[in-house]
């Protein structure tokens, strides 16, 4: 079965008992804080994925670093998952988890690549114009990248609007090819 599959399935039966237990936003914060802690570590990612190290050993790295700083629940799911020997697809299951909370909760990230660190009225319209065409809350996250040379790239969800001088330039250098 497909990693994504998986974490789907994992991450929807966290979420729907997060809801039962009404602890949806403490496993929220808890799955933010592990995806940052294994994106800091590489080592911690490379022990979990390892199928030498057998599902004890992790456990054991997983109880040392989360089970005092996360909700039980949270750590009972890391629980489950490593008696299942899947240690290897946490970080996808937190994802999609977090993807999940984003739905249910009417929230929509995006990001807004450019040149220059946007102001504080390009960042009110960047939010006001996609809020306006999806209905939904919006969460910028922003990235600088000179390379563009100017404008932007926006990103939502799997849709990208390229909107910089490079693909400007790109696009005309083609025409004249053509």
């Amino acid at each position: 079965m497909a990693e994504s599959t998986v974490a789907f399935r994992y991450a929807k039966s966290l979420i729907d008992l997060a809801k039962e237990k009404q602890k949806v936003e403490e496993v929220y914060k808890d799955m933010l804080f592990f995806s940052d802690v294994v994106r800091k570590n590489r080592d911690l990612m490379l022990a979990l994925k390892s199928p030498i190290l057998r599902h004890e050993k992790k456990l054991n790295v997983l109880r040392a670093i989360f089970e005092s700083r996360v909700d039980p629940l949270s750590f009972t799911i890391f629980n489950i998952i490593s008696k299942k020997n899947r240690e290897g697809i946490m970080d996808s299951i937190a994802t999609e988890f977090v993807r999940q909370y984003n739905e249910l909760k009417g929230i929509q990230k995006i990001q807004v690549t450019t040149t220059i660190p946007l102001t504080d009225e390009i960042r009110k319209q960047f939010i006001d114009v996609v809020a306006k065409e999806t209905g939904k809350q919006i969460e910028l996250e922003e990235t600088i990248d000179p390379k563009l040379i100017g404008g932007y790239i926006l990103r939502i969800g799997d849709r990208q609007i390229d909107a910089s001088i490079r693909n400007q330039l790109a696009e005309l250098r083609l025409s004249f090819l053509n």
